[in-house]
């Protein structure tokens, strides 16, 4: 580093926030209560916090911390060390920590930016403390050191660094769209076929012709390795998921799987957490089921079981689906319900078969254009890390190709 360095707390003020409790005490439906600002409050990628979800009375203000428009705030815990600025005024809650300039050494963008790059987060993380939730605290971030620039010099790199960093967001959206459009071909494909049914196609409850393996309500124990437990948050919508890479004792499958085994191809719906993710069992080894998941094991000769699982992939099923989930805070479907949603398909096998080629063959094409645009969109990512670098270690050149 070419640059002379300085400890934060030489040119801010920091300070920790802090929540009155119980917080459901303090906060207000007045529109002009003061701002509760949370880490859910923050975006991913924003640079301002200009709005907050909760108000809280005046009160609060004792119990917690007031910060100014124009403060920073980082986040203490979790995404440990994610900057803001504050486009408002409010009171913080202690996931964050202030900083409030002793005077204007510093520009605001040139601060937003050098707390963002790889030489603060190398700093923060190696000074975090905690094995599983880190966080930081005020002693710690006073220790970091930041390079102190003339202004002039600052102004300039937060010139060419706002130039790079619009158009890698331009670049960014763009990928982000053709990644939108991608997956809703193959979603539009998948209502047509179950919305503009020929001839041909016979009509049933979802009940009729499909055994259902129903382990709701029960929870196995799990184990440090063993048997792969397959839980609701490894059913996404169309594919299984590894992780979390979870599992229970081999010698627990006979006593537990007696509700019924599952097969290779079985497919498997979430009743709630989420409601209606469909995927496939991806294999012929022994799994272990958690609750929240129904295994459908269809009548060969009646209905296929990937076009089982496009069928409840579609628009229309998963509207009749949601329409009958029941829950306030978490939507779910009774079993009963369930059984009885209505379904069509071709009476032919032959004919099931030639759609799931179809579909098959499209969702392997829009994954491909996936896994392209998210290559792009992760090389952005790593970008705007690599220019972070280069610009706080004297190396960043006067044009920077996107």
């Amino acid at each position: 580093m070419s640059f002379p360095l300085v400890r934060l707390d030489s040119l801010y003020q920091i300070a920790r926030g802090g929540s009155p409790r119980p917080i459901k005490d303090f906060i207000t439906d007045d529109p002009n209560g003061i701002n509760w600002i949370k880490i859910g409050d923050a975006t991913a990628s924003g640079k301002y916090i200009y709005e907050t979800k909760q108000k809280i009375i005046p009160e609060g203000i004792q119990r917690s911390r007031l910060v100014k428009k124009g403060d920073f705030v980082l986040s203490n815990s979790m995404s440990f060390g994610r900057p803001y600025i504050m486009g408002i005024s409010g009171c913080i809650h202690d996931g964050w920590l202030v900083l409030s300039a002793k005077d204007k050494s510093i520009d605001q963008d040139f601060l937003y930016y050098i707390l963002g790059s790889p030489f603060v987060f190398k700093q923060f993380d190696s000074l975090a403390a905690g094995s599983t939730v880190r966080n930081l605290n005020i002693d710690l971030v006073s220790g970091v050191k930041i390079p102190l620039l003339p202004i002039n010099e600052q102004k300039r790199i937060v010139a060419m660094l706002d130039q790079a960093f619009a158009e890698i967001e331009k670049a960014r959206v763009n990928a982000e769209q053709n990644l939108k459009n991608a997956r809703e071909l193959f979603e539009s494909y998948l209502q047509q076929v179950f919305s503009q049914r020929g001839d041909g196609w016979s009509t049933s409850e979802l009940f009729d012709h499909i055994q259902f393996i129903d382990y709701r309500g029960k929870t196995p124990t799990k184990t440090d390795f063993g048997l792969r437990l397959i839980t609701a948050k490894n059913v996404r919508m169309g594919y299984l998921k590894p992780n979390p890479a979870e599992f229970v004792a081999p010698e627990s499958y006979d006593a537990w799987m007696t509700r019924g085994i599952p097969q290779k191809g079985d497919v498997l719906f979430t009743t709630e957490a989420p409601l209606a993710n469909v995927a496939q069992l991806d294999t012929d080894k022994k799994v272990v089921f958690a609750q929240r998941i129904i295994t459908m094991q269809p009548d060969p000769l009646v209905i296929n079981n990937t076009f089982l699982k496009y069928m409840l992939m579609s628009s229309p099923i998963q509207q009749l689906i949601h329409d009958k989930g029941t829950g306030a805070t978490c939507t779910g479907i009774k079993a009963s319900l369930l059984k009885k949603i209505p379904i069509s398909y071709p009476s032919k096998i032959a004919e099931q078969e030639e759609y799931v080629l179809k579909l098959d063959k499209l969702d392997d094409s829009v994954k491909e254009l996936e896994k392209i645009y998210q290559q792009k969109i992760d090389s952005l990512d790593e970008l705007k890390k690599s220019i972070l670098q280069k610009a706080f270690s004297g190396k960043l050149s006067k044009e920077i190709t996107i």
